[in-house]
């Protein structure tokens, strides 16, 4: 059983990805993250020394506090969130025991570098269909729940990259892109140490949709009707990046939850 205003590693694992995840804050000193430069998914990295100062925006929250052993540094942490207001728990065991779990954790030298409010900042070409959705929901779920995504006409990608130090991504050229026969939303699950058995499979849809290789995935069919549906419903590039992100929740949970469920009609009837 979890300690009081603690989770367990399994049991967040379990929350993250979701809408109504909880905010998640490292809070490791410098030394242990240096020693071992790798992230929670969708966890921000925070000074405890300062909680008093950046807690506050926190408040009426749902927040998950990690530090290297579950100890003090998350312990003091979480009592202050409390006094802010936030609804703070500590993950059990702390970093150490996400670690020994096996649990997912990304590098954080993978991560671009926030803007001065703290959030990442990509850019990609306007008119998104499959790729261009699918990735931005993997970066706001699992990565940096607050990034900014820019669409823009293609040949400006990388001029709006440079002179707004924003992330290029799904363009020929660039770190984030295709490679061979893997799509963006595969490299990025790949390099953000994301493999776990949903998204590897939500990976082989998006590539099996977005590379007009519908024969890799029976779903793949559907997600292509869905997403070329959205881009001619929405005219404006983030209502539709907002439409696409209930897609994209609700196929990640098939993938985690529901892939041996079947449904029939009448469910109910009685058999003669």
């Amino acid at each position: 059983m979890a300690a009081p205003n603690s989770i367990k590693p399994h049991k967040l694992l379990r929350l993250i990805g979701a809408a109504n995840a909880p905010v998640i804050i490292d809070v490791r000193t410098d030394e242990d993250f240096e020693s071992d430069p790798r992230l929670l998914p969708a966890s921000l990295k925070r000074s405890h020394s300062t909680v008093s100062e950046w807690g506050k925006q926190y408040a009426s929250k749902s927040v998950v506090v990690v530090c290297h052993h579950g100890a003090k540094l998350s312990e003091g942490t979480t009592a202050w969130l409390r006094h802010l207001g936030a609804d703070a728990i500590s993950l059990e065991g702390g970093f150490v025991a996400w670690e020994e779990a096996e649990l997912p954790l990304v590098p954080g030298a993978r991560i671009p570098a926030p803007d001065a409010e703290g959030r990442t900042l990509w850019v990609t070409r306007s008119r998104p269909k499959i790729d261009r959705i699918a990735c931005p929901w993997l970066i706001r779920r699992f990565i940096d729940p607050s990034a900014v995504f820019l669409f823009v006409a293609p040949q400006e990608v990388m001029g709006v990259a440079e002179r707004f130090t924003a992330t290029p991504f799904d363009i020929e050229n660039v770190h984030w892109s295709h490679r061979c026969d893997l799509c963006t939303f595969d490299v990025m699950v790949e390099e953000f140490g994301l493999q776990t058995p949903a998204l590897l499979q939500l990976a082989t849809i998006v590539r099996a949709a977005d590379t007009a290789r519908l024969d890799l995935a029976p779903q793949a069919a559907g997600l292509l009707a869905v997403s070329l549906g959205l881009s001619r419903v929405y005219c404006d590039d983030l209502e539709q990046l907002e439409a696409g992100m209930l897609v994209y929740d609700a196929l990640y949970r098939w993938c985690r939850d529901a892939t041996d469920e079947t449904h029939n009609w009448p469910s109910n009837r009685a058999r003669t």
